[in-house]
């Protein structure tokens, strides 16, 4: 049994920041990686950051520049900071972990989704 619990979503204007975060708990023996994945209206389900406990990162590249992906691997938290957002961004953000449980199986898990709106 693993959940994700994410938090951080929100209403903001173009230009502006979130940060959004994803606690992973439950039957975990290890985590390999976690990220953020997203959907906007209409679109398809797109990997947006990952990062792995030894942090190397990943991210898609209309991101890059503006978001942060990092991890606090004691907590089994990733989080995702969200800067000069723009309204493309809008999009249900959930979040992933490859993990090991203690039953030694190796899974994707994911959150619930949380929802982020930019204005413009």
């Amino acid at each position: 049994q693993v959940q994700l619990v994410e938090s951080g979503g929100g209403l903001v204007q173009a230009g502006g920041s979130l940060r959004l975060s994803c606690a992973a708990s439950g039957s975990i023996f290890s985590i390999n990686s976690m990220g953020w994945y997203r959907q906007g209206p209409g679109k398809q389900r797109e990997l947006v950051a990952t990062i792995t406990s030894g942090g190397t990162t990943h991210y898609v590249d209309s991101v890059k520049g503006r978001f942060t992906i990092s991890r606090d691997n004691a907590k089994n938290t990733v989080y995702l900071q969200m800067n000069s957002l723009k309204p493309e961004d809008t999009a249900v953000y959930y979040c992933n972990a490859d993990l090991v449980t203690w039953a030694r199986r190796t899974n994707n898990y994911w959150g619930q989704g949380t929802q982020v709106t930019v204005s413009s």
